[in-house]
């Protein structure tokens, strides 16, 4: 049985920031990048989305491995809140494992390569001119309207922690702060 803690490491920080950067990038490259449509080539800005979405979906795969071989705690008194949050992380998993893998199937639609960082070839999802790949990137750029939401939704969420319950929820994931530190 794995111990639970009530501190997130240094490894579950760098993963918690360094998707956050990533998210970040992806949306500015995908809001900068031409529209992608019949006869799009997947070079410049298309070809970055494609890779830096690889490398959030590894990132993702990477982490929540790191999480649950090294769980921590909720740190609420209150059952409302720990079920509020458990299942507003739940979500977030499922967009950021969902969000990628659709772009990858609607890729694969497309003909193009997905590779992991750009070099490591990763397997076709779906076949050339697939009606269903074709459709999966409509419901890829919804989807990630609603990870926008539920990024949103979480950062409100440890500003109420923070400015309304004054509990240190928010400082447990600051990247600077040790553990045990107060």
């Amino acid at each position: 049985m794995v111990k639970k803690r009530t501190e997130f490491d240094l490894v579950a920080k760098a993963f918690h920031w360094g998707m956050a950067l990533l998210l970040v990038v992806q949306y500015t490259v995908a809001w900068t990048m031409p529209h992608i449509g019949k006869g799009t080539l997947p070079v410049g800005l298309v070809a970055w989305h494609l890779s830096i979405g690889t490398a959030l979906l590894a990132m993702l795969l990477a982490r929540l491995l790191w999480r649950l071989s090294h769980p921590v705690n909720h740190v609420s008194t209150s059952p409302l809140l720990n079920a509020l949050a458990g299942a507003g992380h739940i979500s977030l998993y499922l967009l950021l494992l969902a969000v990628p893998v659709m772009g990858w199937v609607n890729a694969s639609s497309r003909g193009y390569d997905a590779r992991l960082f750009g070099s490591v070839p990763l397997p076709s999802l779906s076949t050339t001119g697939s009606a269903l790949g074709h459709s999966m990137g409509d419901i890829h750029v919804y989807a990630s309207y609603a990870l926008i939401g539920f990024v949103a939704l979480h950062v409100l969420a440890a500003l109420y922690h923070h400015w309304v319950l004054k509990d240190d929820v928010l400082q447990r994931m600051l990247p600077l702060r040790r553990s045990g530190q107060r």
